[in-house]
């Protein structure tokens, strides 16, 4: 059986996250209270976030019209 060899990319840093996503710090650590924000890393008391989940995060934000309710079908 074949395996895939998945290419990861490090982890960030809250203030590298902020820069990669164009929000603050401070936003990025409300969502995280709040639980609507990216998945993240913690060890050690320190946060991480995967590129990917940024990804996947930005991309659950798009929208089609300002109209367009959040969970709605396309």
């Amino acid at each position: 059986m074949p395996t895939t060899v998945t290419e990861r990319r490090t982890p960030l840093t809250v203030a590298q996250a902020a820069t990669y996503t164009g929000y603050s710090e401070g936003y990025l650590n409300k969502c995280r209270i709040r639980g609507n924000g990216p998945a993240f890393i913690k060890r050690n008391g320190t946060v991480r976030y995967d590129p990917a989940d940024l990804d996947a995060w930005l991309d659950a934000g798009k929208r089609r019209s300002t109209s367009e309710m959040i969970g709605a079908p396309a």
